[in-house]
């Protein structure tokens, strides 16, 4: 299984009055975690789109187990659950400073070429980095 982490704390302006993170935030928390394991594989997405792919969210569903809190350090954990063909699907583990599990997470998304708006393959380059 392929999986990187991301570290972070809660910013001031991602809270409610009550200081609990927002729960539209968690899908940016979300693409966090995704940029950073196309990172950890030594792929830029900013490059990919540059090349003309691009990764639409195609389904995202979030479980909420405990909230999250402003200054909070919490890790996002992004796990590829199979190896990518025209879709790729990540599971994700959000927890706080003391590993508690704040939430679990999916997504899939969509390779597509952003010219023709048409879902393309898994770049090969990406494959060959991926250990599933």
């Amino acid at each position: 299984m392929v999986f990187s982490e991301i570290s972070f704390r809660v910013r001031y302006g991602e809270t409610d009055q009550m200081g609990v993170v927002y729960h539209g935030n968690y899908p940016q928390y979300l693409e966090m975690g995704r940029v950073e394991w196309l990172r950890s594989l030594g792929i830029s997405y900013k490059d990919m789109e540059n090349n003309g792919i691009i990764l639409p969210v195609v389904s995202l569903n979030v479980n909420y187990k405990k909230s999250a809190v402003y200054d909070d350090l919490i890790t996002v954990r992004t796990i590829l659950k199979k190896t990518p063909l025209v879709r790729i699907e990540f599971d994700y583990q959000i927890f706080n400073e003391s590993n508690e599990l704040l939430a679990e997470a999916n997504t899939v998304l969509a390779f597509m070429d952003a010219k023709k708006n048409r879902p393309i393959k898994c770049p090969e380059y990406i494959l060959e980095k991926i250990v599933v």
